[in-house]
């Protein structure tokens, strides 16, 4: 890194990077991840993980350039973080089961904003960052909101949130000039299927990537028919489109 960053003999595209710059490539590694393990992959999963390692680094040399941090400090930062939050394995606190490691460790990350906010009001939901992926952030502003007790008992009882959004979608749609309603309409839709998604206990976002992947399976195997048939889907009407897919669902072989 330091190399790449040389002002004299450094990588012309690497030495115009900062923070800013790199952080898109930074959240694209981080997916790339976790694509190597969705699919098995221990060779690129090895390969993704350097990548990621790469952009640690990167941002790393970045602060220290700057005066404001090292790779050592990254690392001892998070070091420390962890030793104080697990007080069970690095002290004499006695935790029993995960359930009440989950409740200590936000008992430490509710403590740990009170030190640095100082007289700012409190909120549990300090510790969801901005900056999050948008499905990620909405699973974790509900996690936070359902530690308080604001939440729904189980997956059956978000259903009639789910159709009530809908119809407040439709209704947006249909109103002429209704478009930036229906937007917050379509925010809030989205928002109750991931609460639907946390109550189902798994992840949106991982759920969202395999109905992409099954998305891409069948669109191409619908390409495909269309090209052995010596056409294009570009000439193809919506209605044959549809009868392509339809057949390769019943094909059932995803």
């Amino acid at each position: 890194m330091v190399a790449l960053r040389d002002p004299d003999h450094g990588c012309p595209w690497d030495r115009e990077q900062d923070f800013q710059s790199i952080t898109p490539y930074t959240i694209e590694e981080a997916y790339e991840v976790a694509d190597a393990i969705a699919r098995g992959d221990m060779d690129d999963l090895r390969d993704e993980l350097g990548d990621l390692l790469f952009q640690v680094v990167f941002h790393a040399h970045m602060g220290s350039e700057r005066g404001a941090f090292d790779f050592d400090d990254v690392a001892n930062t998070i070091s420390d973080k962890l030793e104080r939050r697990h007080p069970h394995v690095f002290g004499d606190e006695e935790i029993g089961s995960a359930e009440q490691q989950s409740r200590a460790w936000e008992a430490h990350k509710k403590a740990e904003r009170a030190a640095r906010e100082g007289s700012r009001a409190p909120s549990v939901l300090d510790a969801v960052h901005s900056g999050r992926p948008a499905l990620q952030r909405a699973t974790e502003l509900q996690r936070a909101a359902a530690s308080q007790g604001f939440d729904w008992h189980d997956a059956a009882s978000v259903l009639p949130k789910l159709r009530e959004e809908l119809v407040e979608l439709e209704t947006a749609m249909a109103q002429p000039g209704g478009h930036q309603q229906a937007v917050e309409e379509l925010g809030d839709l989205l928002f109750t299927c991931v609460n639907l998604a946390r109550h189902l206990n798994v992840d949106a976002d991982e759920t969202l990537r395999r109905a992409n992947t099954k998305f891409e399976k069948r669109f191409r195997r619908m390409e495909s028919r269309v090209q052995r048939q010596g056409g294009s889907l570009e000439d193809a009407t919506l209605t044959e489109m549809d009868a392509l897919w339809e057949s390769g669902k019943r094909a059932g072989s995803e």
